[in-house]
């Protein structure tokens, strides 16, 4: 199905996740789960539309430098949740190889591929992920039957897809079916993606430096597979992921069901 896109003016790739279709026949209710990017540029129509709809909790899944330098702009009575997948570590050596990677950007242009492919790989193994998706779907549990939980990062495509994958398989979507999720960001990215690769040119980048942005600004099967054949090589399979991993047990799963199907 055509995913439910949200009438947000001053922002991107904000989607309900209503609709999809269970394994066992049941559906995602609507005004529920809410996927995202960021929100600092929200004007004042939409948080209105946001508080209309139904907003109660939104999860950031954003490092701690990237909240700081756009704080989310909350819609009235909504709760406002830092959960952190990857953290910030500000040290020499960080800044020193985040030069050199830059500079990798500059000369090869499936530099940019290669730093998504590995990004999804290490999203599942790092404590931090593992801590904040636990916590996500915390959230996701303690909320009543009604009110809509959104959960977003910066561009809402890569840590905010791998929560929408964890999130639907908990409830039973089918595996291509979440997979059609996550690579409709690409579809709500256009725009968002080339004012990055614009930068770039305008900066004097190199056609390397273009390509490798363009390749950072969206997301690709192959991102995805990285980070399920990491999961089935490391963990078994993403049920086993859930439940080891991110502890979410077979009552847990339940719930979820219960709060968000239909």
């Amino acid at each position: 199905m055509t995913p439910i896109v949200l009438p947000i003016h001053h922002g991107f790739n904000f989607r309900d996740l209503g609709g999809y279709k269970t394994k066992a026949g049941q559906t995602v209710r609507t005004h529920r789960l809410l996927r995202s990017g960021r929100l600092n540029e929200l004007s004042a129509t939409d948080l209105t539309y946001l508080t209309d709809y139904g907003l109660q909790a939104i999860v950031d899944f954003r490092s701690p430098q990237e909240r700081a330098d756009a704080p989310d702009q909350v819609p009235a009575g909504a709760q406002d949740l830092f959960d952190p997948v990857f953290p910030t570590d500000e040290t020499k050596v960080t800044e020193e190889a985040e030069e050199a990677r830059h500079t990798e950007l500059a000369k090869d242009p499936l530099a940019g591929f290669r730093s998504m492919v590995n990004t999804y790989a290490s999203i599942v193994v790092q404590p931090s992920a593992k801590k904040a998706y636990r916590q996500f779907f915390d959230v996701l549990l303690s909320q009543g039957s009604d009110g809509a939980v959104l959960f977003h990062c910066s561009a809402g495509k890569d840590r905010t897809g791998m929560g929408a994958v964890y999130l639907l398989t908990a409830l039973g979507v089918d595996p291509i079916t979440i997979r059609q999720d996550y690579l409709a960001s690409n579809l709500y990215l256009v725009a968002e993606g080339q004012r990055m690769v614009d930068e770039v040119i305008q900066a004097g980048g190199s056609p390397a430096l273009q390509s490798s942005y363009r390749s950072l600004g969206g997301v690709a099967n192959e991102y995805l597979d990285s980070a399920l054949n990491t999961i089935n090589r490391e963990y078994g399979n993403l049920p086993n992921y859930l439940k080891n991993e991110l502890t979410l047990s077979d009552a847990e799963r339940r719930d979820l069901r219960a709060l968000y199907l239909k």
